[in-house]
Protein backbone atom coordinates (compact mmCIF):
# COMPACT_ATOMS: atom_id res chain seq x y z
CA UNK A 1 0.00 0.00 0.00
CA UNK A 2 1.47 3.34 -0.96
CA UNK A 3 0.87 6.72 0.61
CA UNK A 4 0.23 9.55 -1.78
CA UNK A 5 0.93 13.14 -0.92
CA UNK A 6 -2.09 15.40 -0.79
CA UNK A 7 -2.00 18.22 -3.26
CA UNK A 8 -1.78 21.43 -1.16
CA UNK A 9 -4.43 23.14 -3.31
CA UNK A 10 -6.88 20.30 -2.75
CA UNK A 11 -6.15 20.36 0.97
CA UNK A 12 -6.89 24.10 1.09
CA UNK A 13 -10.12 23.65 -0.84
CA UNK A 14 -11.16 20.82 1.50
CA UNK A 15 -10.59 23.02 4.57
CA UNK A 16 -12.52 25.87 2.93
CA UNK A 17 -15.52 23.62 2.15
CA UNK A 18 -15.43 22.20 5.67
CA UNK A 19 -15.38 25.70 7.20
CA UNK A 20 -18.31 26.83 5.02
CA UNK A 21 -20.25 23.73 6.05
CA UNK A 22 -19.64 24.33 9.74
CA UNK A 23 -20.54 28.03 9.53
CA UNK A 24 -23.79 27.29 7.71
CA UNK A 25 -24.99 24.82 10.36
CA UNK A 26 -26.53 27.40 12.69
CA UNK A 27 -30.09 28.22 13.61
CA UNK A 28 -31.28 30.07 10.50
CA UNK A 29 -33.39 32.38 12.63
CA UNK A 30 -30.39 33.89 14.40
CA UNK A 31 -28.13 34.19 11.34
CA UNK A 32 -25.24 32.56 13.21
CA UNK A 33 -25.36 35.08 16.05
CA UNK A 34 -25.67 34.42 19.75
CA UNK A 35 -29.10 36.08 19.91
CA UNK A 36 -31.05 35.13 23.01
CA UNK A 37 -34.43 35.60 21.31
CA UNK A 38 -36.38 34.13 18.40
CA UNK A 39 -38.41 36.22 15.96
CA UNK A 40 -41.57 34.43 14.86
CA UNK A 41 -44.46 35.32 12.56
CA UNK A 42 -47.38 34.12 14.66
CA UNK A 43 -50.51 35.32 12.86
CA UNK A 44 -51.79 37.00 9.73
CA UNK A 45 -55.27 38.24 8.87
CA UNK A 46 -56.78 39.54 5.66
CA UNK A 47 -54.69 37.31 3.41
CA UNK A 48 -56.12 37.16 -0.10
CA UNK A 49 -56.51 33.68 -1.55
CA UNK A 50 -57.16 34.68 -5.14
CA UNK A 51 -55.91 37.86 -6.79
CA UNK A 52 -56.94 39.45 -10.06
CA UNK A 53 -53.67 40.68 -11.60
CA UNK A 54 -55.53 43.34 -13.61
CA UNK A 55 -57.23 44.74 -10.48
CA UNK A 56 -54.02 44.54 -8.40
CA UNK A 57 -51.99 46.32 -11.10
CA UNK A 58 -54.49 49.22 -11.02
CA UNK A 59 -54.13 49.46 -7.23
CA UNK A 60 -50.36 48.97 -7.48
CA UNK A 61 -49.93 46.25 -4.87
CA UNK A 62 -51.22 43.16 -3.09
CA UNK A 63 -51.26 43.48 0.70
CA UNK A 64 -51.88 41.42 3.80
CA UNK A 65 -54.10 43.38 6.17
CA UNK A 66 -52.35 42.41 9.40
CA UNK A 67 -49.30 40.37 10.47
CA UNK A 68 -48.23 39.71 14.04
CA UNK A 69 -44.59 39.12 14.95
CA UNK A 70 -43.54 37.75 18.33
CA UNK A 71 -40.21 38.08 20.16
CA UNK A 72 -39.68 34.87 22.14
CA UNK A 73 -36.83 34.53 24.67
CA UNK A 74 -34.89 31.32 24.02
CA UNK A 75 -34.74 30.71 27.77
CA UNK A 76 -38.28 31.47 29.01
CA UNK A 77 -37.19 31.01 32.64
CA UNK A 78 -34.12 33.25 32.30
CA UNK A 79 -33.83 36.97 32.87
CA UNK A 80 -34.83 39.38 30.09
CA UNK A 81 -34.00 43.01 29.39
CA UNK A 82 -34.95 45.72 26.92
CA UNK A 83 -31.69 44.94 25.08
CA UNK A 84 -33.42 41.75 23.86
CA UNK A 85 -36.12 43.79 22.05
CA UNK A 86 -35.86 43.51 18.26
CA UNK A 87 -35.73 46.43 15.86
CA UNK A 88 -37.01 45.19 12.50
CA UNK A 89 -35.10 46.49 9.51
CA UNK A 90 -36.26 44.54 6.44
CA UNK A 91 -38.62 41.97 5.02
CA UNK A 92 -37.77 39.59 2.17
CA UNK A 93 -40.50 38.04 0.07
CA UNK A 94 -39.73 35.36 -2.50
CA UNK A 95 -42.01 33.32 -4.71
CA UNK A 96 -42.06 29.73 -5.92
CA UNK A 97 -44.42 28.05 -8.33
CA UNK A 98 -47.03 25.68 -6.94
CA UNK A 99 -48.26 24.69 -10.38
CA UNK A 100 -46.46 23.27 -13.43
CA UNK A 101 -44.82 26.59 -14.39
CA UNK A 102 -41.20 27.50 -13.65
CA UNK A 103 -41.09 31.30 -14.02
CA UNK A 104 -41.46 33.34 -10.82
CA UNK A 105 -41.78 37.06 -10.07
CA UNK A 106 -38.65 38.90 -8.90
CA UNK A 107 -38.07 38.84 -5.11
CA UNK A 108 -39.26 41.77 -3.02
CA UNK A 109 -37.01 43.21 -0.32
CA UNK A 110 -38.24 46.23 1.61
CA UNK A 111 -37.04 48.33 4.49
CA UNK A 112 -39.35 48.07 7.47
CA UNK A 113 -39.36 49.87 10.82
CA UNK A 114 -40.93 48.39 13.92
CA UNK A 115 -39.94 47.33 17.43
CA UNK A 116 -40.88 43.90 18.79
CA UNK A 117 -40.46 44.01 22.58
CA UNK A 118 -38.88 41.05 24.32
CA UNK A 119 -41.65 38.62 25.29
CA UNK A 120 -44.14 40.71 23.30
CA UNK A 121 -45.61 41.22 19.87
CA UNK A 122 -45.76 43.83 17.14
CA UNK A 123 -48.48 44.16 14.53
CA UNK A 124 -47.77 45.27 10.97
CA UNK A 125 -50.71 46.61 8.97
CA UNK A 126 -51.16 46.48 5.18
CA UNK A 127 -47.81 44.90 4.37
CA UNK A 128 -47.26 44.83 0.60
CA UNK A 129 -46.39 41.30 -0.49
CA UNK A 130 -46.39 42.11 -4.22
CA UNK A 131 -45.77 45.45 -5.87
CA UNK A 132 -45.74 46.67 -9.44
CA UNK A 133 -42.28 45.13 -9.92
CA UNK A 134 -43.83 41.68 -9.43
CA UNK A 135 -47.19 42.37 -11.11
CA UNK A 136 -45.74 43.94 -14.27
CA UNK A 137 -43.11 41.23 -14.90
CA UNK A 138 -43.51 37.62 -16.05
CA UNK A 139 -45.18 35.42 -15.20
CA UNK A 140 -47.89 37.60 -13.60
CA UNK A 141 -47.76 40.23 -16.37
CA UNK A 142 -48.89 37.49 -18.79
CA UNK A 143 -52.29 37.56 -17.05
CA UNK A 144 -52.83 41.24 -17.87
CA UNK A 145 -55.56 41.58 -20.51
CA UNK A 146 -53.27 43.57 -22.82
CA UNK A 147 -50.79 40.63 -22.75
CA UNK A 148 -53.38 37.97 -23.56
CA UNK A 149 -54.68 37.09 -20.07
CA UNK A 150 -52.97 33.68 -19.83
CA UNK A 151 -49.61 32.27 -18.69
CA UNK A 152 -47.57 32.04 -21.91
CA UNK A 153 -45.41 29.30 -20.37
CA UNK A 154 -48.22 26.92 -19.40
CA UNK A 155 -51.20 28.19 -21.39
CA UNK A 156 -53.22 28.39 -18.18
CA UNK A 157 -55.53 31.19 -17.03
CA UNK A 158 -54.35 30.52 -13.47
CA UNK A 159 -50.92 30.95 -11.85
CA UNK A 160 -50.43 29.46 -8.38
CA UNK A 161 -47.57 30.82 -6.26
CA UNK A 162 -46.24 30.04 -2.82
CA UNK A 163 -45.31 33.33 -1.18
CA UNK A 164 -42.37 32.99 1.24
CA UNK A 165 -41.84 35.74 3.78
CA UNK A 166 -38.97 36.36 6.19
CA UNK A 167 -38.22 39.27 8.56
CA UNK A 168 -34.79 40.57 9.60
CA UNK A 169 -33.68 42.78 12.46
CA UNK A 170 -31.33 43.29 15.40
CA UNK A 171 -31.78 43.16 19.11
CA UNK A 172 -31.09 46.45 20.88
CA UNK A 173 -28.04 44.59 22.22
CA UNK A 174 -26.74 44.24 18.64
CA UNK A 175 -27.45 40.57 17.79
CA UNK A 176 -28.74 39.85 14.28
CA UNK A 177 -32.08 38.04 14.21
CA UNK A 178 -34.24 36.65 11.40
CA UNK A 179 -37.56 34.89 11.43
CA UNK A 180 -37.93 31.53 9.79
CA UNK A 181 -39.59 31.39 6.37
CA UNK A 182 -43.37 31.42 6.52
CA UNK A 183 -45.31 30.56 3.39
CA UNK A 184 -48.82 30.82 2.06
CA UNK A 185 -50.36 30.04 -1.31
CA UNK A 186 -52.02 32.54 -3.67
CA UNK A 187 -53.89 32.00 -6.91
CA UNK A 188 -53.58 34.61 -9.63
CA UNK A 189 -56.17 35.10 -12.36
CA UNK A 190 -56.58 37.73 -15.08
Amino acid sequence: MSMRAINPRLGTLWVLFLAIGILSCGDERTLGSQATVILSLTDFDGLPFQVSVNDAAQVGAVTVEQLTLQNIPKDPQGPTSDLMSIELDSVEITYSRADVGTRVPPPRVRTIFSLVPVGGTSTLNNLEILGLEQLLNPPLSDLLFQNGGFDSETGSLLIVLDVNIRFFGRTLGGDKVASGFDSFRLEFVP
